[in-house]
This record gives structure tokens, sequence and C-alpha cells, in this order.
């Protein structure tokens, strides 16, 4: 291990883009830095490296990155930026090219960043590269405190499923994942360090224990016996591996959340097939149903593209159709993203213009205001259990979330932050900046 006090001087400042499984790795890397004896830069601070975890789900990810790091470049001439995560691992040549680039370390490469940083450092002219490697197949474990009371765990990685407009595969590799035991062992120190709620997070997290007997069933089992976690929540988990039989065990668990996020990507049959994805609406409806019927608070998030190929105006119709007959709590709209190599440009002729795709986005972004207020609203005048953040408002408030995943500002003292108190929930003032946010007066 690198001796601490060469690099005690020094700082770093970090960027993530995208999922939480990103947030879990940088917050790792952010962890074995420290131990090398550079500290995180606080606020005014001129770091000495930059980290950014980079994603490249579509187009306009690539684009952020891009002039995330110009701009960083400008604001810190005298730093070195280092670049991992998928965008590294698909476009490598591309990011060295970059202004202030000095470590170019793909999504197969995170656990030698820091190592490759403080070589950097010592050497301070030469760059570093890494290229992406080919075969991703090791699993690289991952859990580490987020910015706020939540612990991100990482239990698998890489995707097997290969839909026509994405790239995961190729930048992730093949689905692998963690033992059961190593991450219960995780979980157990998690509470040893006072850590109340654990989010599970992977590619494809219900995919976990592919090639082998285990399931991801048998791990959310395992980690619900762990004393001293009161919380755990699943990223996202594809709805052909979120069976009847889990979602009732969620519902009589000691501490998995209601609260689920689904991928759905589209509402049309026709389109679905045409993403090659492994279910149907006649599925994602009975999953929604079973939640609904086992769970009725749960909150359910659902992701979902608009403007793929293949969506005619007829099936985006059914796409909008579909999504506003579902009794879910919120959607996460994402214009669809032309990615070179993948099987939608080669096979699929209909394209959708630009200009379609956003007002197709505003249409169902517009479904998601009203569906997340209605069912924010059910919940006023109601107790909920809500986990107090470490974050403070302008307005002398902070910020928590219920058990079924509502945001709500409290009255609560800096001592408080990362405890659970029982609450009452109102509806936030008529003017307030934030009126899909709850106003959680605590219980004496």
């Amino acid at each position: 291990m690198t001796d601490p006090q060469i690099f005690q001087s020094y700082k770093a400042l970090y960027h993530t883009f995208g999922c939480k499984l990103n947030f879990a790795e940088t917050a790792t890397l952010a962890s074995r830095l420290a131990e090398c004896g550079i500290e995180r830069a606080k606020p005014g601070e001129e770091p000495d490296i930059i980290v950014i975890n980079s994603c490249s789900v579509t187009e306009l990810a690539d684009k952020k990155c891009r002039q995330t790091i110009r701009s960083l470049a400008r604001r810190h001439p005298k730093a070195g930026i280092a670049v991992t995560g998928c965008y590294a691992q698909l476009k490598p040549q591309e990011v060295k090219e970059l202004p202030g680039v000095v470590v170019v370390a793909g999504a197969d490469q995170k656990d030698r960043v820091p190592q490759l940083i403080t070589q950097w450092l010592e050497r301070g002219e030469e760059k570093t590269e890494v290229t992406a490697m080919k075969d991703i197949s090791r699993f690289i474990p991952s859990c580490s405190r987020g910015d706020r009371t939540r612990y991100f765990l990482k239990v698998q990685d890489g995707c097997n499923y290969f839909c026509s407009y994405c790239t995961i595969p190729m930048a992730r590799g093949r689905s692998r994942s963690g033992e059961i035991g190593e991450i219960v062992e995780q979980a157990r120190q998690v509470a040893a360090a006072g850590g109340k709620e654990i989010v599970i997070t992977g590619v494809n997290t219900g995919d976990f224990g592919y090639g082998r007997k285990d399931t991801f069933f048998d791990l959310i089992r395992r980690l619900d016996e762990v004393e001293g976690i009161e919380r755990y929540r699943i990223s996202s988990i594809e709805p052909n591996l979120l069976t009847d039989e889990m979602i009732r065990w969620v519902a009589g668990s000691r501490a998995f959340m209601p609260h689920f996020h689904i991928p759905l990507q589209s509402g049309d049959d026709e389109v679905l097939k045409l993403m090659r994805r492994r279910y149907d609406t006649a599925l994602f409806r009975h999953r929604i149903e079973t939640i609904r019927t086992e769970i009725p608070d749960a909150f359910i998030g659902v992701d979902l593209i608009v403007g793929a190929r293949g969506e005619t105006e007829e099936r985006f119709e059914s796409s909008r159709s579909f999504v506003e007959s579902l009794a879910i709590s919120r959607l996460h709209v994402f214009p669809y993203s032309e990615r070179p190599g993948t099987r939608a440009i080669e096979d699929i002729e209909y394209v959708v213009s630009q200009e379609e795709k956003h007002r197709r986005s505003r249409t169902m972004i517009e479904i998601s205001d009203r569906k997340l207020m209605d069912f924010t609203m059910r919940f006023a005048g109601t107790v909920r259990p809500v986990l107090v953040e470490h974050t403070t408002h302008s307005d002398g408030t902070m910020a928590g979330f219920t058990d079924n995943y509502l945001k709500v500002r409290i009255d609560a003292s800096p001592e408080q932050a990362n405890t659970v108190v029982a609450a009452r929930l109102s509806p936030a003032p008529k003017d307030s900046e934030f009126p899909e946010e709850l106003i959680a007066t605590q219980l004496s």
C-alpha cells in the first residue's frame, strides 16, 4: 500500500455521472485514495486530481461528460483529470484527447484508478492511458457511503441481455456477481459503522448469481437478517426477474422498504419486441398489480424510453395509454439515443425526429408529474417513519425520506442525522418551491 505521508497534501475532486452503481464505485475510489493520503477537496480548495466516473448510456451522457471535462480543465488548469467508467471503456481514445486528461481507465479498470493516479502524481508529467479490455470478466466489490446517509452495496455487474438499443454489455461485460457470504459481511460492516440504510446496486441487479445455484432472492433474504440495518432499497430490477414470490416476501420483510424501481422502457408490445426486452406489457401490468395488492403504499418508479427506433405515432399512443393506466408513482423518462454498434441501428428503419422525441418526452413527463403529486398527496395527514438526511436547507429544515421514498422536509437537529423518526406528513405550502415535497413533523 502507498505510504499516505507522500500524498497527504494532495486533494481530489469527484464528479459522478449515471447510475447508483457508479456512485457506489466512486465512493469506493474516494475511500481508497483517502487511504493513500489524498483527501477530498473542500469547497474553495484547489484539487490536484479530478476523478470523473463517466456514463455512456446515451449520446447525451457522452456529451455531458465531455462538457464537464472541458469545464473542469478550464477551472482547474493545474489539476490532472482521471476518467473512468463506461464512456472511458467504450471510447478511450476520444477521452484521451480531451484537455487535462491524464488517466483513462475503463469500467473494467476502476480498481486500478488509485494506483494510476498516485503514479501520475509522482511523475507529474507523463500521460497515463489504460485501454479498455475486451474481456470484462472480473467482479470488483464495492460498498461505500454516499454523500448522505445511504450506503451503496454493489452485488452484481455486467449484463447478458443485449437489448437492441443498449451498449452497456459492451461497456460492462457479461453478468457476474459477488458471493452471498462476502456481501452479507459487507452489510455487517456497514451496520458496525452506524449505517442505517443500504441501496443494493448492480447493472442487472436481479440477475445476481447467474451461472450459479444461488439467486437474488437468496441474497436479499440473507441480508434481511443483518442486525442494525434498518432499511434496504433495491436500486432497479427487471420485471421478468422480480417474481410474485419476491414481492410477497418484501411485503412481510423486516427491513426491505416498500419501494420498487422497475424498467418498462416502452408500453407497447411491438416496440418491446424490437427492443429485445424479455417481457410484455401483460407481465409488467401483473407485476404492478401484485405490488399494489401486497404493498398498497409502495413507491413504484418506472424507467421509460420515448422515440425509440420503430416507435411510430400509433405505438407511442399505445405506450402512453398503457402508462396512464398503471398505478405507479413516477416515471423516469429518457429520449431514445442512437448508440453506435447496437442492433437497433442495423435492424430497425423507422426513425423518430429529435423534435418529436422532445414532444413525446414532455407528454410522458407531464404524466409523471401528475402521478407523483397524486401519490404524494395520498399520504398527507398520515404518520410514516422518516430517515433524516445530513443535508440542511436554507430555511433550517433537514431533508429526509419516508420508508416508501417520499421526500420530506423536517425540523430536526444535526445530531438526528442518520436516525429514523416517526413523523406526521403535511402538504407543502401552495407557494412552495418544492410542491412535491411533504412537510414532516416529528411526533413527541
